[in-house]
């Protein structure tokens, strides 16, 4: 069984306490059980969140993105699924897929999944739900208005603030000052105010935050500490802060 079966046999908790995602997942249950047997799924249910959580409900956030313009592409697919691909690898990419393929076709309330996701996610898990939504609709290395106008309204009703997806965004999106952006300050800011910022992000998105997700959304979290520490070094030297 690939990893993300694994992820669903091994339990899914809020996704399946009702609600507009456990709607969403009911349409797919038949995929889910070529993964996983449905007695997996029900031993494993639990009220608490579960990594299958977090991955169910990045793919549908991951749909919702797609869908923003009104078409889907084979080359978006191709896209999303090499972004997949380098998060996860191939066998759970390949997974993956099969249920995106499903999510697709159906109509989303990302307003309602949203507010289902607020409740049951911590910040710094929505905040790794952030991150990796504008890292696939970079995959193809151009975010078009569609896409930037959803993820706003996602990171609006998850409840993040608009100073963290703006330093979400910049990691992404890079523009001019996109290092001062990505640490929340502006080029006026001092230099104590520099370190400031940069310690505050770095305990926000360290790592270990998101632990209980499991490794590979832990390394995807490294990759967004990585961002802020390569924009800090960079102030640094153009500064010469010591």
């Amino acid at each position: 069984m690939a990893k993300f079966g694994k992820w669903v046999g091994a339990g899914l908790g809020f996704v399946l306490g009702g609600g507009p995602i456990g709607a969403i997942i009911g349409m797919s249950l038949g995929w889910m059980f070529d993964s996983a047997s449905e007695s997996d799924v029900e031993r494993g249910y639990t009220k608490r969140t579960t990594t299958g959580d977090f991955a169910i409900s990045l793919l549908i956030l991951i749909a919702a993105v797609m869908k923003a313009d009104g078409k889907i592409l084979r080359s978006e697919l191709d896209y999303v699924k090499a972004f997949l691909v380098h998060k996860f690898g191939q066998d759970s990419a390949g997974e993956a897929l099969k249920m995106l393929r499903d999510l697709l076709k159906q109509d989303i309330p990302v307003h309602d999944v949203c507010l289902q996701i607020k409740k049951n996610l911590d910040y710094s898990s929505r905040l790794e739900l952030l991150h990796l939504l504008y890292g696939v609709a970079n995959a193809d290395k151009v975010v078009n208005i569609h896409e930037l106008k959803i993820i706003e309204q996602i990171a609006y009703y998850l409840g993040i603030s608009k100073a963290d997806q703006n330093s979400i965004k910049n990691m992404f999106i890079a523009g001019a000052e996109s290092h001062y952006k990505i640490l929340g300050i502006e080029k006026s800011a001092t230099d104590d105010e520099v370190k400031k910022a940069y310690r505050k992000l770095a305990t926000k998105y360290h790592p270990d935050k998101v632990s209980y997700l499991g490794d590979e959304f832990k390394k995807s979290a490294e990759e967004k500490f990585k961002k802020i520490n390569e924009a800090y070094e960079a102030l640094k030297k153009e500064r010469g802060i010591k």
